[in-house]
């Protein structure tokens, strides 16, 4: 079929052309404008939640410390220092019996409020308490220092002491639950549609559930693992168990269709081969389809455990958004995850969680990208170009 011959047509074409690129550059323009602003400001507000500050005070270890552990700082200290520190200092004496009586300097946590004062963000201190403040930092005794609470501990009601530790620990449980369930039953349900099941309507049929599963909204996954895996089975609610396999039922489309591709990439050469030479169907799969097209299939399964470890919804519905302040020891512990405390900080009225609301996202952030990194990074050292 010939061209049109009109020079206007071809003019137009060009205009066209150059429309629709100067509109993709536009579009990849704002794109990464908003993802260079979005990133900013998330790292603006978080960084700042790996400092914490400590007040320098002379703490009075008496008989009535158990009684009213704000006595053992003078007065005018005592509203500056964690209500949460104060209440570890009778445990402190009843361990070490020989403070009785005596007076030491410590640093202590401060309060939240000091600690936004002290980052210049909107508090809750009185003017009376702002130069109190100001005076202990004129004198050297109060300072920002390393949190390492964000890392080591777990959520509190008081932001700070809030960290994510258990938040962390409850997500790789429920990763390797997810990755159990998802992987090797994903896995072998793509070989079998691939290389031994028949062609036939059934199967037709199998494969088109299967991508409409793929694209389904997360929490249908979280309603159908309330009502298998809470109502009937009884597994335990809150635990790494029923949330990954909620998530794993979520991957597991994801890796099947994953799977299936890569093994679709193995030339038929490499099958007629192997059957050549006397090997059976399922040694042809084993020696040779599976090797070949283990990069594609790590690919596609880490990517689906990239998306599962961000899901809230599919969790709300199993109770994982409950306040969980320790961190699991067994994958039937009550436990949450990142993408749970994230939403849990968020939703609290006390300033002080804003920022590590924005460090915790900035951890999942991480996490993901790492993991996508690991993806990219397997695919383009083993695979192979046919």
């Amino acid at each position: 079929m010939s061209l049109p011959t009109d020079p206007r047509f071809h003019q137009r074409r060009r205009i066209y052309e150059h429309l629709f690129r100067i509109l993709s550059y536009a579009a990849l323009s704002v794109a990464g404008v908003f993802l260079v602003f979005f990133f900013a400001d998330i790292i603006s507000r978080g960084v700042s939640a790996l400092k914490q500050a400590e007040i320098h005070v002379p703490v009075h270890f008496s008989q009535d410390i158990a009684n009213n552990p704000a006595d053992a700082v003078d007065p005018e200290y005592a509203t500056l220092v964690s209500r949460t520190v104060l209440r570890l200092l009778p445990g402190e004496l009843h361990a070490n019996p020989s403070l009785m009586g005596t007076t030491r300097d410590k640093w202590l946590l401060a309060s939240a409020e000091v600690d936004q004062y002290l980052k210049g963000k909107p508090n809750r201190l009185k003017s009376r308490e702002q130069k109190t403040v100001d005076q202990l930092v004129q004198e050297g005794r109060i300072h920002l220092t390393w949190n390492t609470g964000f890392f080591t501990s777990g959520d509190s009601k008081l932001p700070e002491f809030a960290g994510i530790l258990a938040a962390a620990i409850g997500s790789v449980y429920v990763l390797l639950v997810t990755w159990a369930v998802s992987f090797p039953i994903g896995v072998m349900a793509a070989v079998y549609l691939e290389e031994f099941a028949p062609d036939n309507r059934l199967m037709h049929i199998i494969e088109i559930n299967i991508n409409n599963l793929a694209a389904i909204p997360s929490i249908i996954f979280g309603l159908l693992g309330l009502a298998v895996f809470i109502n009937f089975l009884g597994i335990p609610r809150s635990s790494s168990v029923v949330g990954g396999l909620t998530l794993g039922l979520m991957t597991l489309p994801v890796v099947i269709i994953a799977t299936r591709a890569a093994i679709r990439a193995v030339p038929d050469s490499i099958r007629e081969g192997a059957l050549a030479l006397g090997a059976t169907q399922w040694q042809m799969v084993w020696d040779h389809i599976l090797p070949l097209s283990l990069p594609g299939i790590l690919t596609g399964t880490i990517i689906g455990l990239a998306r599962a470890i961000g899901e809230t919804a599919p969790l709300l519905m199993v109770g994982m958004m409950a306040y969980i302040p320790d961190p699991p020891t067994t994958f039937l512990d009550a436990t949450t995850v990142l993408p749970a405390q994230i939403y849990t900080w968020a939703s609290d009225s006390q300033r002080a969680f804003v920022e590590r609301t924005a460090m915790g996202i900035i951890v999942l952030l991480i996490s993901l990208l790492s993991m996508n990194a690991l993806a990219i990074y397997l695919r383009n050292k083993y695979e192979r170009r046919w």
